[in-house]
């Protein structure tokens, strides 16, 4: 291990070992000269290459996530069509029973969500008690981020479901068997 003066002369240093280390291993190079840089190039690559990787689990979760939800608002639809019904004959608005089920489709993602981040909590806390010195923590603006996006999963996954509900004729919803 050597240490260059500075940055600057760096690369001069790494020749200058280079050919000495050559001098001593008779002109041959059976041997790496590797700089800090390099090393810290190399772990970047890493780094980027699994934020990628993911980066491609988390979105096909949530894609995943979403189409669950839309099935699970799709079924409570169908099950609940009398109630819709009666609402609706009593007076309640297209828009209330949208947002019926639009509030219970982002309550439900949100659900999700709280589940992964406390699930992410404890690999976080099982990884710094297994490597103290790695520097994992989890932030508040991930926190935030993540309920964003589950809040966001469940309106675009209950969007569907809950215009068909609002759509619903009262008299053909109470009909419903």
């Amino acid at each position: 291990m050597l240490r260059a003066r500075d940055k600057a002369n760096a690369q001069a240093a790494i020749a200058d070992v280079t050919e000495v280390l050559k001098r001593r291993h008779n002109n041959q190079i059976d041997f790496t000269v590797i700089s800090q840089d390099d090393m810290l190039a190399t772990v970047n690559s890493i780094m980027a290459m699994m934020t990628g990787v993911l980066l491609a689990i988390a979105s096909i979760s949530l894609i995943v996530g979403g189409i669950g939800i839309a099935n699970i608002m799709l079924v409570s639809v169908r099950e609940r069509m009398r109630e819709i019904g009666v609402r609706r004959a009593v007076g309640a608005t297209r828009n209330a029973i949208l947002m019926q089920f639009l509030i219970e489709a982002i309550v439900i993602a949100s659900i999700g969500g709280l589940v992964g981040l406390a699930l992410g909590a404890g690999i976080i806390g099982v990884t710094r008690m297994a490597i103290p010195g790695l520097p994992v923590k989890l932030s508040p603006w991930i926190v935030f981020t993540a309920l964003g996006f589950s809040a966001a999963v469940g309106v675009a996954s209950g969007a569907i479901p809950a215009r068909s509900a609002a759509a619903l004729d009262p008299v053909e919803a109470l009909r419903y068997e």
